[in-house]
């Protein structure tokens, strides 16, 4: 157990910016500025790189939907190639519920009423995922999956115009499915789907204690006892349309993978899966593959700075990362707030900090919140979207927040500024 003393406390806020970005009322009820008890990283338990705030700067944030007395979380985005239509699924409830469904004609800027869905999206029993992906002889689909056992999925073929129902894709099961989907260069059409179980779901079960049954019909999912956290893929080599078994490719006797968020290296030749920590007592990880997903290094905790649930990137138009993720870091003034994270891909190979955090929104209740989607418009503009508890004392509900890196940038440069 790492010894972290009030000292090194101190002298973590007095080197950080972060403590430039104020708690809220609320958030002292709920986060202090000091580790938990019993941690095992042997990593700081903070971050020294500034923190940029525009969590109150209302002309960036949309409402893409809120329904009093309904929650409303975890979407989805995916951004077609006209750079402007963009379409959005949801729960209607925490992960599991009825998918609703709506779709941009602005990159993000005005969203349609909630659209007709097929009889069978009603049944969700997990959180829904959109991916765009393209067979060998360039047919474009949109795929999207929802978990628990089996996995099932829907396709459209027209960009979202008529969806098919909700059916399985094989005899197995997991949670958040799929997290991350990436298109590998072993052929045209061939996919790597990334999600994680932690037994339950994988096979399923036939102990009725442990089924789980949906908020709005009478679908239910079977399930095992819960053991231990896998991360798992899936391989396509016709654009989506089937999936092979799935495939272990990280766990930890000790520690709670989950939730992989994959990306590329800038040269396209390194995948790196960025994991969730559920158990707590470390910061998240990173795993890296140099052969399209055949074998994957040991699992590496990532910097305070990069720790959180749910990680999405994207790369900005100068090459610098942003990824979105829930906040999770162990000594955090934005503990449980949705934050994001700007530096370059090199910062997470060798395990920098980064060049600064943004506090994008104050959610007002605990850690729920923050499952994103993260679109780049033409114009370098980031669109990024989730769900939370935006509102005191409200259920949560949907928002989308836009800027650019430029913006940021110069936000950490004038607080840099300021500071004594």
């Amino acid at each position: 157990m790492t010894n972290i003393t009030p000292r090194t406390i101190a002298t973590i806020c007095l080197l950080s910016s972060f403590c430039a970005a104020q708690q809220t009322p609320a958030q002292k009820q709920d986060t202090t500025l000091a580790p938990p008890k019993n941690l095992k990283t042997k990593l700081a338990p903070g971050y020294t790189i500034p923190t940029v705030d525009i969590s109150a700067e209302k002309h960036r944030q949309v409402i893409v939907d809120r329904e009093a007395g309904q929650y409303l979380g975890h979407p989805t985005t995916v951004l077609l190639e006209d750079g402007r239509t963009m379409l959005i699924v949801y729960p209607k409830g925490h992960g599991r519920g009825a998918i609703v469904y709506k779709r941009s004609p602005d990159g993000g800027t005005t969203w349609s009423a909630r659209l007709p869905t097929p009889e069978s999206w009603v049944t969700s029993l997990e959180v829904p995922t959109l991916h765009r992906v393209v067979d060998a002889a360039g047919k474009k689909r949109i795929i999207m999956f929802s978990g628990l056992y089996p996995i099932r999925m829907a396709v459209t073929e027209d960009d979202g115009a008529s969806w098919s129902e909700l059916k399985p894709i094989g005899d197995f099961g997991g949670v958040v499915t799929m997290a991350t989907v990436i298109d590998l260069k072993t052929g045209p059409g061939h996919y790597l789907a990334f999600f994680h179980d932690d037994g339950r779901f994988i096979r399923g079960g036939d102990e009725a204690r442990y089924r789980v049954k949906g908020p709005h019909s009478d679908h239910t999912s079977p399930a095992a006892k819960p053991w231990r956290f896998w991360v798992l893929t899936t391989l396509s080599k016709d654009g989506g349309l089937t999936w092979s078994v799935p495939a272990p490719i990280a766990m930890l006797p000790d520690a709670s993978l989950c939730e992989p968020g994959a990306l590329r290296s800038p040269d396209g030749k390194q995948i790196a899966v960025l994991l969730r920590e559920n158990s707590r007592k470390y910061n998240s990880f990173v795993i890296f593959s140099n052969d399209e997903g055949l074998t994957w290094t040991e699992p590496r905790e990532l910097p305070a700075a990069l720790t959180g649930d749910r990680h999405t990137a994207k790369y900005a138009p100068d090459g610098r990362l942003f990824i979105s993720f829930r906040d999770t870091t162990h000594v955090s003034p934005t503990k449980g707030d949705w934050v994001g994270w700007v530096g370059t891909y090199d910062d997470i190979v060798k395990g920098n900090e980064g060049q600064y955090r943004v506090r994008i929104m104050d959610n007002t209740k605990g850690a729920d919140c923050t499952y994103p989607g993260v679109e780049l418009l033409p114009d370098g503009m980031i669109v990024t979207t989730t769900y939370g508890h935006w509102t005191e004392g409200e259920l949560a509900y949907v928002v989308s927040v836009r800027f650019t890196l430029p913006e940021l940038d110069a936000k950490a440069a004038a607080q840099k500024n300021l500071r004594p």
